[in-house]
């Protein structure tokens, strides 16, 4: 009886599994690979179905952007886009600070459960003839060969990924041939002659050619906008390298509604900064109202927005904080003062 007793409990309570399921091996792979070998399972089949509210919430006011993503991104998974590209390559047209890299972080998090997988280049740093050699690799004998290429060696080590190509148009012509392998058949040759394979990435190209005219006829022409800023991409880019590309996307100017919206979400990253710190923070209308009047300038987007919640909220209540004005388990409460502030209370 005794015997049998111990049996159960050593039953109900094992250390160890005696068998070994998918489960446990795609959760060991993913660790040491960064793959996310557990994905399509049934829970992503809807996750893709869902993929346009999923982005909304972090990227504000570009919805047909995020229709256009969400689409590529399903025919790839579906087994519907060419095996042997890239799963998605895009140009991103429009202002700075309007959500285009958001976007690419935003994707490479959804895709690939991390923003660590977005792999971002500044291509104004590739401006030069001898900079295709910083971005492949060196070949044997030059100085830079051991180091391997920015580019590949980053896809390398991180296959599933976002690729953020920014600027792309500040990058020299020699840099292009490069891409052109890439989106076509979706592999890359490195200085030491390796084969680096593209396909589980998304490639996504920034530009912001054309912004005046995005700015200027976005919301009251939107077809001549579209036929100008055409003619400018076809001035500036080789045929045959738009025409590898899946889709030119392009990124309308912010309105002071979607500054309304991008505010909740600062605020509710802040809020979950300040929860490691017991600490809670609540914002009233007319504080929002103040930091998007505040923070509002079409041509530099977001970022003006940011800046103001940096300085008329982040600053002053660090400050506050450390004086011991508040303590833990408070809740802040933001409310708009006189004389262009924002008072803190409780």
């Amino acid at each position: 009886a005794e015997n049998r007793k111990l049996a159960e409990v050593q039953q109900n309570h094992q250390m160890l599994k005696e068998e070994v399921g998918a489960e446990d091996i795609a959760a060991v792979v993913a660790k040491w690979t960064g793959v996310p070998v557990d994905k399509l399972l049934e829970g992503e089949k809807e996750k893709l179905v869902q993929a346009e509210g999923q982005l909304a919430k972090r990227v504000i006011g570009q919805e047909e952007a995020i229709t256009s993503v969400a689409n590529a991104v399903r025919r790839a998974r579906a087994g519907l886009q060419d095996p042997d590209r890239p799963l998605g390559s895009f140009i991103f047209l429009g202002p700075t600070g309007v959500g285009k890299t958001e976007l690419a972080r935003s994707l490479a998090d959804f895709l690939f459960d991390s923003e660590q997988a977005m792999i971002r280049i500044d291509m104004s740093e590739y401006m030069e003839k001898h900079s295709v050699a910083r971005l492949i690799g060196a070949p044997p004998g030059y100085v830079g060969y051991d180091e391997g290429g920015m580019l590949t060696e980053a896809v390398r080590r991180r296959p599933y990924s976002v690729i953020l190509l920014d600027e792309i148009e500040k990058a020299h012509p020699d840099v292009f041939n490069v891409l052109l392998q890439v989106l076509d058949d979706g592999r890359m040759t490195d200085g030491k002659g390796r084969t680096v394979s593209f396909k589980n990435t998304i490639m996504i190209m920034t530009s912001n050619l054309g912004s005046h005219l995005i700015m200027e006829l976005g919301q009251s022409d939107p077809e001549e906008m579209r036929r100008q800023v055409d003619e400018l991409l076809h001035r500036q880019f080789r045929p045959e390298f738009l025409n590898r590309v899946d889709e030119i996307i392009t990124f309308q100017g912010l309105t002071q509604k979607d500054l309304l919206q991008i505010v909740d979400i600062q605020v509710a990253r802040m809020a979950t900064r300040l929860k490691e710190r017991k600490f809670s923070v609540e914002l009233t209308e007319e504080a929002k109202l103040f930091l998007v009047e505040t923070g509002y300038d079409p041509s530099y987007g977001a970022r003006p927005l940011k800046r103001a919640i940096q300085r008329y909220i982040e600053n002053p209540l660090a400050l506050e904080i450390l004086e011991g004005r508040f303590s833990e388990g408070d809740t802040v409460r933001i409310d708009r003062g006189e004389e262009n502030r924002l008072v803190f209370g409780k």
